[in-house]
């Protein structure tokens, strides 16, 4: 007896073959930048090749369908490339680089609420007009704005114009290896300069033009902070979390706080996204089900059910993340009430295509991919896991089914998660099977604490009984956080080795679930690829001898990196665990798989200020610093801390490889020293600008 038939998973959904084609365009387009008369050409001739298949017989079509899809999907592929193309704004002939000059005046509009941080004062903005002169032209495009706190900007507001001089830097990378492609991802949000103003730079206009809708988004976001900032403790504990569980706003966060939250694995339930959604879905959709009118008129339980959702994303501010699962949500629930045959895969994949075709730089957004990668584990793997052990009552089933959702979300994420995040919560199973329905009661306590929200009695009391319970949760995970082996951390990832560990993860729960011997070999040569580019990559590690001068601003920051060992030489608030190492450092670590060493390293040899690594010599000098009458040879002279030091009366005994100013120095001092370096014809190298200095020893 034959088994049944089972309809492939593309017959099934079949957007699939709809959204591969167009990613593929998009990442084609992307880095390797074709011309828009390519594109166009493209597009023209792949049109015109499906339209001409209209007119076969269906004798001929039967004979050329492979050619008929081969049409399609390249017709796909190049549309792709025209979105991705048409989305960057540097194509628009009105984009105000165009028409840049070094006097240039910019009119421009605050298009967001301004954000106080540490040393500045952040904004968004609009640049209406380049003012060359006389000349006046009206250009499009966005810019970062940084004020200094002296200038006190509290008094622009979204919507008013400011004049400005022409102080725009492009945004560049920190150069640091490993480090987040911080360029790239302000390209995907359109950014491609940012200003640092001090008061004198800006001129404020009473002029002020709103956008009604997205005026509605910042007030009703304003409306809840205050609610939120007035009911809940004043605890930035307590606060922060209320705030970023419902809203999505993180200023307020304890950076240390975020970091716990990320180590147990539950930090998705303070970064709004579909979670949230998904959590009012399931009530609501509860709710209507059980309400006589609704249950049986799926017209009704629709709409509501899309209003609803909707009127939450903005409600939050319609900040992008829960903007893109509200659609995502939209499309499930008309495919499930509208489309009886439609397929949870087939939702999915149309509302991908759908947010890709607004904004095809979503491909890379963190945000999405490890939306749908949870989605996508969940509908394929969770129906398996619940079923290989049956709860013998209610309690423990409602357990069970919290875990084998924990497990499937956990399969379908981790790889993207060890790629980004380089570790892994072990103890996320207990953690989310707490967290989760904890923050589950908070969420819908905030929701219903903004509906009563002008009740200040009953409001008042709400806010106690969530920031109690905020403060319990906090407590739990800083618990599980203490556990020393709560965290693998520093976990060696790549493009490739994420790809080949899906394919591990694929095919043996595939294997696991049709029970076909085929995909077991396919995960074993996965695996096998993935162990030997950890072995290729382990290989290389025992050759590597480098010298890294980090780009971390106002911060001295080198490390002297053998084979698995580094040496770290620098400001002290750099060596102790935070956010500061966090981000900087630690990409660099574990993108070169270097430990920190206890004693130092036999290569490297210190006489005062002057160190020895291998052959290479390097003088690290400060405002502490003494200077001889003759340099001596030396290979890297390294600046830091602002010395007062005069190159241009420098005698050398022989002239250095390269002279390094670090991004400790003020950026003026750095400008005198690289006249200085150019009249003596010294190599220079400033970190600050150049990014950070990375040499490779022999």
């Amino acid at each position: 007896m034959h088994p049944p038939y089972k309809i492939p998973i593309w017959k099934q959904a079949p957007s699939i073959r709809l959204i591969i084609p167009l990613i593929a365009g998009i990442i084609l387009q992307w880095y390797l930048s074709f011309s828009i008369l390519y594109i166009l050409l493209c597009v023209g001739c792949f049109l015109l090749a499906v339209f001409l298949f209209t007119y076969f017989s269906s004798g001929i079509l039967y004979r050329l369908f492979r050619f008929r899809g081969i049409s399609i999907h390249l017709l796909l592929i190049s549309f792709g490339m025209l979105l991705t193309w048409q989305k960057d704004a540097r194509h628009q002939s009105n984009w105000y680089g165009h028409y840049l000059t070094d006097s240039s005046k910019l009119w421009l509009k605050i298009s967001e609420p301004l954000t106080v941080k540490a040393r500045s004062v952040k904004a968004e903005a609009i640049v209406e007009a380049v003012k060359n002169g006389n000349e006046s032209k009206a250009t499009t495009g966005k810019i970062l704005l940084y004020f200094s706190k002296d200038s006190i900007p509290y008094h622009l507001q979204y919507g008013q114009y400011i004049l400005i001089e022409n102080k725009l830097q492009a945004i560049t990378n920190s150069g640091n290896p490993g480090a987040f492609n911080y360029k790239r991802y302000a390209a995907f949000q359109l950014l491609y300069h940012q200003a640092f103003l001090k008061r004198s730079d800006w001129v404020a206009s009473e002029k002020i033009s709103n956008n009604p809708f997205r005026y509605f988004l910042f007030s009703s976001r304003e409306h809840v902070l205050s609610l939120l900032q007035k009911n809940i403790g004043n605890s930035q504990h307590e606060l922060g979390i209320a705030e970023a569980l419902l809203i999505g706003y993180k200023e307020d966060l304890d950076k240390d706080l975020v970091q716990a939250y990320s180590n147990t694995g539950v930090v998705h339930i303070i970064a709004i996204s579909g979670l949230h959604l998904g959590l009012i879905y399931v009530v609501l959709l509860w709710l209507f089900n059980r309400t006589p009118y609704l249950k049986n008129n799926r017209h009704i339980k629709a709409l509501l059910l899309i209003i609803c959702l909707w009127l939450f994303a903005l409600l939050t501010g319609g900040a992008a993340s829960v903007l893109r699962s509200a659609v995502m949500f939209t499309v499930i629930i008309l495919g499930k009430y509208y489309f009886r045959q439609s397929d949870v895969y087939n939702s999915l994949s149309v509302s991908a295509f759908i947010l890709l075709c607004y904004n095809p730089y979503y491909l890379w957004d963190v945000g999405f991919q490890l939306s749908y990668c949870a989605v996508l584990g969940i509908v394929a793997f969770q129906p398996f896991i619940y079923k290989k052990w049956f709860p013998p009552n209610w309690p423990t089933k409602q357990i069970w089914g919290m875990v084998s959702v924990t497990l499937a979300a956990q399969l379908g994420t981790f790889p993207v998660c060890l790629y980004y995040f380089h570790q892994f919560p072990n103890l996320f199973l207990f953690t989310n099977l707490i967290a989760v329905p904890v923050s589950t009661i908070i969420l819908f306590g905030e929701i219903l604490l903004v509906i009563i929200g002008s009740f200040n009695w009953a409001a008042h009391f709400l806010g106690i009984a969530l920031t109690w319970l905020i403060r319990a949760l906090n407590n739990i995970i800083l618990f599980f956080d203490g556990f020393s082996f709560s965290l693998l951390d520093k976990i060696y990832a790549n493009m490739f080795t994420t790809w080949l560990l899906y394919g591990i993860v694929i095919f043996l729960m595939l294997w696991l679930i049709n029970k076909n011997k085929r995909l077991l070999k396919l995960a074993m040569f996965c695996a096998i690829g993935f162990f030997g580019l950890h072995t290729y990559a382990f290989l290389k590690m025992q050759f590597q001898k480098k010298l890294i001068i980090y780009n971390i601003s106002r911060s001295k920051a080198v490390d002297f990196v053998y084979k698995n060992s580094f040496v770290f030489i620098g400001d002290s608030s750099l060596t102790k665990e935070g956010l500061q190492q966090n981000f900087h450092l630690k990409p660099a670590r574990v993108f070169l798989k270097a430990n920190k060493q206890k004693d130092s390293l036999a290569v490297l040899f210190k006489t005062e200020d002057r160190w020895q690594f291998f052959n290479t010599h390097i003088w690290m000098l400060d405002s502490s610093s003494l200077i001889p009458a003759v340099i001596p040879k030396t290979d890297i002279i390294l600046f830091s801390h602002n010395p007062k030091l005069y190159i241009d009366k420098w005698q050398f005994a022989q002239k250095p490889n390269c002279i390094v100013f670090d991004a400790s120095n003020s950026l003026w001092k750095i400008q005198k020293w690289k006249k200085d370096c150019e009249a003596l014809n010294l190599r220079f190298h400033s970190v600050p600008e150049q990014g950070a200095f990375v040499l490779d020893l022999k």
